[in-house]
């Protein structure tokens, strides 16, 4: 079945070799050191040559308000032949996927047997991670500029093979009580993510900020009919006592994972995977 497939894809990519992993004694250190660290991590990509003179040093705006008007209309899915080698293989889609590292590191190493999609809401970091893409010759990695809190639905519903992972990573916080409706997982984001996962697919999220970690987990486990966390699933993904992911299971950081780690914050992770269908 198809969805079987997927969801051994899925297990095979979260179970990539976790040599990368930071030890947990890691020390404090100090913010310049942060980049050599990413580079670090990515230096098997080799991308900063890549966009001489515009891309290592692109000043880009932190936080971008989605409730403004110019990002209220859902994006349009891309012609998926187009995009992809073979849009019918399953689908990985990075929510907030930031410069694309984490991605295109991933699609390099997955020998092709599943398609990558990240989505970002800063334009000029999606125009550089697809010019990566471009330049290694990926045909299993696209970046779209979208708000996916509003065009999750229109442009996943489209894609012709299963989803298999949606992954959210770290998002921007916006602490402020009166900011929290900007936050990119609302519910109705939450209730698509749930509505297209494949039977067997998984969701992961992470935040270093552990009230958005928390907001995350408390709207998925809403959920607990159709979603079980993994470690029911998967008894070699461990949790803590509040029932956090220990390690990382994705194989390689996020730049911002790298950064707060750095900084001595501590990473709150959880995952789910989907049992059942459900009607809505």
């Amino acid at each position: 079945m198809a969805w079987m497939a997927a969801a051994t894809l899925c297990c095979r990519l979260l179970r990539l070799p976790s040599a990368r992993r930071p030890p947990s004694s890691r020390t404090r250190c100090s913010a310049a050191q942060s980049p050599d660290a990413v580079d670090k991590e990515y230096a098997d990509l080799n991308l900063r040559p890549l966009y001489p003179n515009r891309g290592h040093h692109m000043r880009i705006r932190q936080h971008v308000n989605p409730l403004s008007s110019s990002f209220s209309e859902p994006t349009e899915p891309p012609e998926w032949k187009e995009v992809f080698d073979d849009p019918l293989l399953p689908l990985m889609v990075d929510i907030g996927c930031g410069s694309g590292r984490f991605l295109i590191w991933h699609a390099k190493n997955s020998d092709k047997r599943q398609n990558y999609l990240g989505l970002e809401i800063r334009e000029k970091l999606v125009e550089r991670a697809q010019f990566w893409v471009n330049e290694l010759g990926l045909m299993n990695v696209c970046f779209m500029f979208a708000n996916a809190t509003v065009s999750f639905q229109k442009i996943i519903s489209s894609y012709p093979g299963p989803l298999s992972l949606v992954s959210i990573l770290c998002p921007d916080p916006h602490f402020k009580k009166r900011h929290h409706k900007r936050r990119v997982l609302q519910q109705p984001l939450v209730d698509s993510i749930t509505k297209n996962l494949c039977l067997g697919g998984r969701v992961f999220i992470q935040s270093d900020v552990l009230e958005v970690a928390v907001d995350m987990r408390e709207r998925f486990d809403g959920y607990s009919d159709i979603l079980a966390h993994v470690n029911y699933v998967d008894q070699d993904l461990q949790c803590d006592h509040e029932g956090w992911l220990l390690d990382n299971p994705m194989g390689i950081r996020t730049e911002r994972e790298i950064h707060a780690e750095l900084e001595g914050a501590t990473i709150y992770r959880r995952m789910y995977q989907k049992i059942r269908d459900a009607s809505y």
